[in-house]
């Protein structure tokens, strides 16, 4: 009788355990992004089914949304709503958001995605460096002080004129997208300079007159993240079939990229139309060595002690650890 009361109590526990499990997600919701080489993953993993391709490996059934909404603040909002799982930016963009909700909703990084450099092209005449701004002068980014760009201009502020000076250029920037900034730029009306990423900074030199005048590389001292992966502890926590899925996809979708050139190029010209130029540009752009495809987050902690310092972060992170979820190749990462 003692036993088979034990027993009893034994299946009753068990099955209450089976009722808390949560089902994985059978839907995946993943912005594209902005576009252009940074987010060239996303399109493979996409063209290629391989999100689907792992979870089923994995046990899991899982049909993936590719949405299209654009710039950090849309996906930010579609991250923390929850109409988005996983969503792409650069490294400031995350690292506001991971400041912000530390303690909260937990956002972390998953992993870089690509490493490549923009460049500060312009075609005015008294512009040969950036110190020689003058009232009236116009840089285009993509998110005044949360860009790449703005931390970069800040970063080379405060090596060259002091902290006091970090935001010294911030009042020459404006809000706009990579196209209409190209546009801009080329047209010599409304601004005087763009930081642009690959393709368009490529486009832009092919133009008389125009010359990059900043290199991000060349401040952040080095090969450095441009685009990233973040989600939720909590997305991560209820599924982890899922999320390693998406993380394997990931890896292979770059390696796909340099292991057939080729057909990455025609997958970044279907996903950006008519205008983004040759296949043979764009081949020239996956051929440059400072083109890469990596997991491993390179000069994010550089970003974050920066943004810390200068009082953009309430938060100082004391490794890569505490700004990423685990992972091998990550943990590698600076």
């Amino acid at each position: 009788m003692k036993n088979k009361s034990l027993q009893l109590l034994t299946t009753l526990v068990l099955l209450a355990c089976a009722s808390t499990v949560r089902a994985e997600v059978s839907e995946l919701r993943v912005p594209l992004g902005a576009g252009g080489f940074g987010f060239l993953p996303l399109h493979m993993m996409k063209a290629n089914n391989l999100i689907e391709k792992h979870a089923e490996q994995a046990g899991v059934k899982v049909k993936v949304n590719w949405s299209n909404i654009g710039g950090p603040a849309g996906m930010i909002d579609a991250l923390l709503s929850g109409s988005a799982d996983f969503i792409s930016a650069g490294p400031p963009s995350f690292l506001i958001l991971w400041d912000k909700t530390k303690g909260g909703a937990n956002v972390k990084g998953v992993a870089s995605m690509s490493s490549m450099p923009m460049r500060l092209n312009t075609r005015a005449e008294h512009l040969q460096t950036i110190d020689n701004l003058r009232a009236g002068d116009k840089i285009a980014v993509t998110s005044v002080k949360s860009s790449i760009p703005s931390i970069v201009m800040q970063m080379y502020a405060v090596k060259k004129y002091g902290k006091a000076e970090a935001f010294r250029f911030d009042p020459y920037t404006v809000t706009m997208n990579h196209s209409d900034a190209a546009a801009a730029l080329l047209s010599g009306k409304t601004i005087s300079a763009h930081f642009a990423s690959a393709p368009l900074d490529q486009r832009e030199l092919k133009e008389p007159g125009v010359r990059t005048i900043m290199n991000s590389d060349d401040v952040m001292g080095g090969s450095t993240t441009f685009t990233m992966i973040s989600t939720t502890q909590k997305f991560q926590d209820q599924n982890p079939k899922v999320y390693a899925a998406f993380v394997k996809a990931l890896k292979e979708a770059q390696t796909l990229i340099m292991q057939d050139k080729d057909a990455a190029v025609k997958v970044l010209l279907d996903s950006m139309g008519g205008g983004a130029g040759s296949a043979s540009d764009m081949l020239a752009i996956l051929n440059d060595p400072s083109t890469k495809y990596t997991l491993q987050p390179e000069n994010v902690m550089k970003y974050a002690l920066f943004m810390h310092e200068i009082g953009s972060l309430k938060n100082r992170p004391a490794s890569i650890g505490d700004l990423f979820l685990s992972g091998a190749d990550v943990s590698a990462g600076n």
